[in-house]
């Protein structure tokens, strides 16, 4: 269980990082500025935690359900800034949610970077635990903006790195959705038996509208082109 949920923060930094890829450096600063700010604020609490009590929390069924409910709600916002920054892209301009969904960088890096602070304390005893969060809040304020810009050299194209930035998000909002707690899920099926009909029809339903809307686009945007030479 507590390997789904480090697989789960793994990919809720890489999001963070592909969303600051899309800002600016200054802005990326500020931002890192704010994490670091806050390892430092929450030294002294993360101080006063066990490994007991850390392990508990990731076992409390209550507790990951509403943890689902979070990480589902934020991959939505996500999902929905690459739909207006699509839209942006061709040709929409003074799209309000977009400036709106922009600015969102993800509020779940906060928890992620109080776990992480939680676990360097744990791998390092004996050190000065102040020293443990300045050095782990430095670390932080120079690899956000290092690592956002490092994606966007990897990703120079906009539109590749939204697919990217869609992907994982889809892929944060799916674990988010089957992690288990004690062998229980947390949004658990019904009790039936499985319809492989039901399966295959919706499967392809999906395929037929999947290609549908694919090559629809297509012929907007070549009509588009063609409307703008």
């Amino acid at each position: 269980m507590e390997l789904i949920i480090q697989i789960l923060m793994l990919f809720i930094v890489i999001n963070c990082l592909l969303k600051l890829s899309f800002w600016k450096l200054w802005q990326t600063i500020i931002f890192g500025l704010v994490c670091s700010g806050f390892i430092l604020y929450t030294c002294q609490y993360a101080i006063t935690q066990s490994k007991t009590q850390l392990y508990d929390y990731l076992q409390n069924t209550k507790i990951m359900q509403d943890m689902a409910v979070f990480v589902t709600v934020e991959s939505v916002l996500c999902l929905a800034f690459c739909f207006v920054s699509l839209k942006s892209i061709n040709g929409e301009k003074n799209n309000k949610w977009f400036k709106v969904l922009n600015w969102y960088p993800g509020l779940l890096i906060f928890p992620v970077l109080f776990y992480i602070l939680t676990q360097t304390i744990y791998a390092m005893p004996g050190t000065n635990f102040s020293i443990i969060s300045y050095i782990l809040a430095g670390v932080v304020f120079i690899a956000f903006p290092a690592l956002s810009y490092f994606f966007r050299y990897l990703l120079p194209e906009k539109e590749l790195r939204l697919e990217v930035y869609f992907l994982v998000s889809l892929f944060v909002c799916l674990i988010g959705l089957i992690t288990t707690v004690n062998d229980t899920v947390v949004y658990a099926r019904n009790e039936t038996p499985l319809n492989i009909k039901a399966l295959i029809i919706s499967g392809g339903i999906f395929v037929v509208m999947f290609f549908i809307g694919y090559l629809w686009n297509k012929i907007k945007w070549i009509i588009f082109r063609k409307r703008k030479n």
